[in-house]
């Protein structure tokens, strides 16, 4: 009889187990293509095994990407970084000096990504309920957004684009997302006479921004006059320039990753836990 052997269950878009292999990271990597802005021009036997495009509002800019079941493999099988744009793999447990000798390479680590994903679970198919287009008439339509507050949006919108011609939004049911390209940076939501901004702050103190408390690398602003907006066009700026160095640095920016205060405060937890028993 021939031996099976899966992952751990994770039930995302159609793959039960997660990835054991370089094979089952290629798959779960075509299943969020859309959600990196991504699209394929060719699988190849050579190295880099993918040639890509991503989008940038300046167009669609070529990504050489290497597939990877460990990121450190990447270095075992003694792959050339000059010709190579990013590791997609379903761990990334490369070290620090690892990271050194990697520089300007991106890291995909599908495993924390996905957790920021819409998911599709396998179900019957006619109680899987497909998302819709949006767009930004939905936006204010859904929150009654008076008209002072849809005119300072357009500013806002206008300014964050200035930033850095790259950088694009993306319109969901419940927020509008802007990208750095490569990563979000910024959530959006309305309310009828305001809007909150989730900026990511990696733990940085910004002028104007208050720290979300169970999201450390995140801070919250709000915009209701002309002078909040000029507060939160700073934020912004400095937000941007932030997730440019955490992806440089490939630190996981997501809404969910866990920070440094975190794993400190799980290291007392555990060590404490491991005294009592001792006692």
């Amino acid at each position: 009889m021939e031996e099976s052997i899966v992952g751990q269950i994770i039930n995302f878009r159609g793959l039960i187990y997660s990835p054991i292999n370089e094979q089952g990271v290629v798959f779960l990597f075509g299943r969020i293509l859309e959600d990196l802005n991504l699209y394929i021009e060719e699988i190849r036997l050579k190295y880099p095994d993918c040639v890509a495009r991503r989008y940038t509002r300046k167009g669609w800019e070529r990504i050489y990407i290497e597939f990877e079941y460990l990121a450190s493999n990447f270095i075992q099988h003694n792959h050339d970084p000059s010709v190579c744009n990013m590791i997609v793999c379903w761990k990334n447990d490369l070290t620090k000096t690892d990271k050194k000798n990697l520089p300007g390479i991106e890291i995909i680590e599908l495993s924390s990504l996905i957790e920021e994903l819409e998911n599709i679970p396998i179900e019957e198919p006619d109680r899987i309920i497909r998302k819709t287009e949006y767009d930004l008439k939905h936006h204010f339509t859904r929150k009654k957004v008076h008209k002072p507050i849809q005119e300072l949006y357009r500013k806002l919108d206008d300014s964050i684009k200035h930033i850095d011609d790259h950088i694009f939004n993306k319109f969901a049911k419940t927020a509008i997302t802007y990208y750095s390209p490569e990563k979000n940076f910024v959530y959006l939501k309305f309310r009828q006479s305001l809007i909150v901004l989730n900026i990511f702050t990696n733990q940085q103190p910004i002028k104007g921004v208050r720290l979300i408390k169970d999201h450390e690398n995140w801070g919250i602003v709000r915009i209701k006059t002309e002078k909040d907006l000029s507060v939160a066009i700073d934020a912004i700026k400095r937000s941007h320039a932030i997730i440019k160095k955490a992806i440089q640095d490939n630190i996981n920016t997501g809404w969910y990753a866990v920070t440094p205060k975190e794993k400190l405060t799980w290291a007392k937890s555990s060590k404490a836990g491991e005294e009592s028993e001792d006692e």
